[in-house]
C-alpha cells in the first residue's frame, strides 16, 4: 500500500511538471499592496502585471538575465514588410481548462487590449489590427514601422476568447468605475500557474497549471501572496518564517535583515522613476484658496515647487540611501536617457520664493496633494517630507494618502491637483514614458497616465515622430529632446529612481529583475 501511494504521488508530481527530486514546495511572499485586478487588460499596474505573468502569457517575454525578448507563445516572427510582422504560434499550448490556444485567441486578446476600457493601449501603440493567417499564424498590421513592437508585446497577455465570451468579459473592466466583470476576480490563462482563490487585500493563492506546456525549473507548486501594508508587520512575518520573501522591505530594516544569518537581501536599481504630476488643465483648482485661476499652469510655480524639494535630504534621511536622485522621467536603463537630462535643478528655497512672487503668489497658496500609502518605497513618508519643504516657501499642501486600490482610479478620474506617481518602463524605451505621461491625451495610449493633462504641441510632434522612426541615432536624438523638453517646461517634478531590495530566507533562490517582478519559472525553495 505504501509503495502504491508513493507511485501515485510521483505520478501527480509528474503531471504537474515536478520531478520527484524537486518535491512540492510552497512559496509565500508579501508586499505592501494587493493587485488591483485579475483582468489582464484593465489596469496597467506593475505589481499586477508581474502576478498576471504567472497566470497568463504573452507572445514574447523578457529573459530574466539579458532582458531581451525571447519566444513564449510565439516561436518565431519575421517582417513581411515594414508594416506587417508575422508570428508563428507555439503548438500544443492549452489554457488551464484544457482547451487549446489558437490564433483566434491571439487576435481577440490584442484587439481587447486596444478597446476603450483597456489601460493597455500604450503597449498596442502603432498596431492597426491583428489578422489570423491560419490556426497557428497571425499577422500584425502596423500603422507604420515600430522598432519596439517586441518590447511592447511582453505586456500584452493572451486570454481565451471563448472563456471571455462565456463569462461576459469581452471588454476589460473600466478602472474608473466600480462595476466588476467576471475577469476582474477570476482568471484562466496558459501560464505555469492558475488561480485557486483570491480574496482582495487578504490572500491570493496560485497552484500549478496541470496543462502547462513549458518545463519549469521551479519546484514551487503553490504560491501564496499576502498583502501587508504595515512595514514592521511585513518584516516580522519574514523573521518569524510566515513568509519566504518580502518584495519591499523598509529601508530602516535593511541593516538588521542583512545581518541575520537566516536571511539574505539582494538589490539593484529599478527601471522606475518616482515623480509628482500637477493639474495643468483646470482653470481653477478644487480646494485651493486661489480663485479664478490655476497656479500650476504657470511654469514658474512648477519650477518653484521643484526647487523647494531637498532631494539630498530625501535620499539620505527618508530613503536611507535607497534612491538615485534624478532630474528626468526615466532611469539610466532606458533608451533615451542621458547624463544631461538626468541632472536636477538645484535646491533653492530663496529662488523658489522669488519665482512664486514673480508669478503673483508672494504669500504662496493652498493646494490639494494626493499620494499612495502602500505602493512605492516610503511613499507616504516622502510626501510628508515634501509637504514640510513646500511650507517653507508658503505653499500649504493639503496632503491626503490613499491605498493603491483607490488611489489609482482616483487620479485617473483627474481628482488630484498634485499627485505622486512611480513610472516603470516595461519596454525599456523612453517612448513608453513620453507617450503615456506627456503626450496630449488622445487615443491609442496617448496620454493614458497624463492625469495632469499637460499639453505641448512640440512634445506631441516629438512623440509621434518617435513612434515610427527606425533610424536609431535619429530616434534616440528625438527621445532625448522629448525628455529635455519635459525638463524645461517642468511637465512633472522628478524625484528619484528607486533602488529595490528584496529580502528573503536563505533557502530561496530568485532572479532579481530591474522591473521588480519575480520570474515564476525560476523560483527555487531549497
Amino acid at each position: 500500500m505504501k509503495l502504491k501511494t508513493a507511485l501515485v504521488g510521483t505520478a501527480i508530481l509528474a503531471a504537474l511538471g515536478v520531478t520527484p527530486a524537486l518535491q512540492a514546495k510552497q512559496f509565500k511572499w508579501t508586499s505592501a499592496s494587493d493587485i488591483p485586478t485579475l483582468d489582464i487588460h484593465s489596469q496597467n499596474n506593475a505589481l499586477g502585471n508581474g502576478v498576471h505573468a504567472a497566470i497568463y502569457e504573452s507572445l514574447v517575454y523578457y529573459n530574466s538575465q539579458t532582458f531581451k525578448p525571447e519566444p513564449l507563445l510565439a516561436t518565431s516572427w519575421r517582417e513581411v514588410s515594414p508594416t506587417q510582422v508575422r508570428f508563428t504560434l507555439r503548438s500544443g499550448v492549452k489554457f488551464s481548462d484544457g482547451s487549446a490556444l489558437t490564433a483566434d485567441d491571439v487576435v481577440y486578446s490584442i484587439m481587447r487590449a486596444m478597446t476603450k476600457t483597456s489601460n493597455y493601449g500604450v503597449y498596442a501603440q502603432g498596431i492597426d489590427k491583428v489578422v489570423k493567417v491560419n490556426d497557428s499564424t497571425v499577422d500584425f498590421m502596423m500603422k507604420g514601422p515600430n522598432p519596439v513592437l517586441l518590447n511592447q508585446l511582453t505586456e500584452l497577455r493572451i486570454m481565451s476568447r471563448a472563456w471571455a465570451e462565456k463569462n461576459k468579459s469581452v471588454e476589460p473592466k473600466d478602472i474608473k468605475t466600480p462595476e466588476e466583470s467576471h475577469a476582474h476576480r477570476n482568471a484562466m490563462g496558459s501560464g505555469p500557474y492558475m488561480v485557486k482563490e483570491w480574496q482582495p487585500d487578504q490572500r491570493l493563492v496560485l497552484v500549478r497549471n496541470p496543462h502547462y506546456w513549458g518545463n519549469n525549473s521551479t519546484n514551487v507548486t503553490e504560491i501564496i501572496y499576502t498583502p501587508i501594508k504595515a512595514e514592521a508587520t511585513r518584516v516580522a512575518a519574514l523573521l518569524s518564517g510566515e513568509v519566504d520573501l518580502v518584495l519591499d522591505p523598509s529601508p530602516q530594516d535593511l541593516a538588521r535583515l542583512r545581518s541575520n544569518t537566516n536571511l539574505k537581501v539582494v538589490d539593484g536599481v529599478e527601471n522606475r522613476t518616482i515623480f509628482f504630476g500637477m493639474d495643468q488643465f483646470r482653470n481653477e483648482l478644487p480646494g485651493s484658496n486661489i480663485k479664478g485661476k490655476n497656479p500650476l499652469k504657470d511654469v514658474r510655480v512648477r519650477k518653484a515647487l521643484y526647487q523647494a524639494i531637498d532631494s539630498d535630504s530625501l535620499h539620505r534621511v527618508t530613503m536611507r540611501g535607497l534612491s538615485q536622485p534624478t532630474g528626468t522621467l526615466v532611469s539610466p536603463q532606458v533608451t533615451g536617457w542621458s547624463e544631461a537630462v538626468h541632472k536636477r535643478l538645484p535646491y533653492d528655497v530663496e529662488g523658489s520664493k522669488k519665482l512664486l512672487a514673480e508669478a503673483g503668489y508672494p504669500q504662496g497658496f493652498e493646494v490639494d496633494f494626493a499620494c499612495p500609502n502602500n505602493r512605492y518605497i516610503n511613499d507616504e513618508e516622502i510626501c510628508q517630507a515634501v509637504t514640510a519643504m513646500w511650507s517653507r516657501i508658503g505653499v500649504r499642501a493639503k496632503l491626503r494618502t490613499l491605498p493603491l486600490v483607490t488611489y489609482f482610479p482616483m487620479i485617473q478620474r483627474f481628482d488630484a491637483s498634485i499627485y505622486m506617481l512611480g513610472w516603470g518602463v516595461p519596454t525599456f524605451d523612453a517612448l513608453y514614458s513620453l507617450q503615456s505621461l506627456v503626450r496630449s491625451v488622445g487615443s491609442g495610449g496617448d496620454g493614458n497616465y497624463n492625469v495632469g493633462r499637460y499639453s505641448n504641441p512640440r512634445m506631441d510632434v516629438i512623440v509621434d515622430r518617435v513612434k515610427a522612426e527606425t533610424d536609431l541615432p535619429v530616434r534616440n536624438r528625438f527621445l532625448n529632446e522629448g525628455l529635455q523638453l519635459s525638463n524645461e517646461t517642468v511637465s512633472h517634478i522628478p524625484l528619484h529612481n528607486q533602488i529595490i531590495p528584496w529580502a528573503m530566507k536563505k533557502n530561496v533562490d530568485v532572479v532579481h529583475r530591474a522591473d521588480n517582478r519575480l520570474d515564476w519559472r525560476l523560483i527555487k525553495v531549497n
